[in-house]
């Protein structure tokens, strides 16, 4: 009977044992690998026949596959964005998704996907992308970034903020972002007095300079008197354009008379009779000085560039609408023929 039982103590037994179980676990584990990555795939495939709708003008439903197909595709996905062709960008991004074979380069597809839907305007549909992103990939700063975006443009500001504590864990610096969708909180708030709103926008100004433009902006919607009292006659080339589009009914006299600048501003735009020509801004000037030798005939027109990307745009902003940047625009002036148009207040 020695001889027939086991020898559950041998060396040699004990090794076979440790190795048998080893590849035991390791089929295991590769097999529940495999499961889980075909669950995943499925997941996806299912998650994205949600975006697949009559807005995907290409027909890719019977396009065949082939890899060296993949970088040209991607180039023309990236060219009918830029021309704003959205419909058919995310047509192919779709595609791709679901042809490529490497998860990192599904999820680079996905971020692409997730910014096209935002530049087009689908928020619901950029945010249902980056939040799936961010279930594989939480640490993501630019799908962070962008998502906050998404539901700061969806006014959700509450949510916005909420963005921000993981790029803060992040190392991303975060206080002028902070101070922007606060100020976005603020404008947006229902429930306050024009009075609290008004004590907050100061406190907002005195903590970041950097909103000086839309703060202003703001103030002038609230309370004019406050708003005048608060502008800076050296910093009037950053609201040019809201100080020149200004009707009379909220123009301060008093204030406007006792500075050089603004007076000259406003004697170019015709409403003050003193000569004045002094604002150190050069087209201001050459109107006023053009005024004063009797041509009434010129005005100021306006476009608004981005100090980051550098792209110019006919109407101001507070994101760059191509880059998405904050405290970015730059508002530039030329001199143009006066028209028989009635101007309008940009507030």
């Amino acid at each position: 009977m020695e001889h027939i039982l086991p020898a559950y103590n041998d060396p040699l037994f004990s090794i076979l044992l440790i190795i048998t179980t080893g590849l035991v676990i390791a089929l295991a584990t590769y097999g529940w690998g495999l499961y889980k990555q075909q669950k995943e795939a499925t997941n996806l495939l299912n998650f994205l026949d949600k975006f697949d709708s009559a807005e995907c003008v290409l027909d890719t439903a019977n396009m065949p596959f082939e890899s060296h197909m993949f970088k040209p595709l991607t180039l023309l996905a990236k060219a009918f964005e830029n021309s704003g062709e959205y419909h058919k960008a995310i047509s192919i991004y779709l595609y791709l998704i679901k042809n490529a074979e490497h998860d990192a380069t599904k999820t680079e597809l996905m971020e692409r996907l997730g910014t096209t839907y935002l530049h087009a305007g689908f928020l619901e549909r950029a945010k249902s992308i980056y939040v799936e992103i961010l279930r594989k990939k939480p640490r993501s700063r630019k799908v962070l970034y962008e998502l906050g975006v998404v539901y700061e443009m969806m006014h959700e500001y509450t949510k916005a903020q909420e963005v921000i504590e993981p790029l803060r864990l992040l190392g991303e610096e975060t206080h002028a972002l902070q101070d922007f969708l606060e100020l976005s909180k603020i404008n947006a708030d229902r429930h306050h007095s024009s009075e609290e709103k008004i004590a907050k926008l100061l406190s907002l100004l005195e903590k970041n300079p950097l909103l000086y433009r839309e703060i202003i902006a703001s103030l002038l919607r609230l309370d004019t008197r406050v708003a005048w009292e608060h502008i800076d006659p050296k910093r009037m080339k950053e609201i040019l354009d809201i100080l020149w589009f200004l009707p009379n009914s909220q123009l301060d006299l008093d204030i406007i008379s006792s500075n050089t600048q603004l007076s000259t501003l406003y004697y170019a735009k015709g409403y003050l009779q003193k000569p004045m020509a002094q604002s150190g801004i050069f087209s201001l000037d050459m109107i006023a000085k053009a005024r004063e030798n009797g041509c009434e005939s010129a005005d100021l027109q306006f476009s608004y560039l981005c100090k980051k990307c550098k792209q110019s745009f006919p109407v101001s902003f507070k994101r760059c609408p191509n880059c998405m940047a904050i405290h970015s625009v730059e508002v530039e002036e030329q001199i143009a023929k006066a028209s028989t148009q009635t101007y309008h207040s940009l507030l």
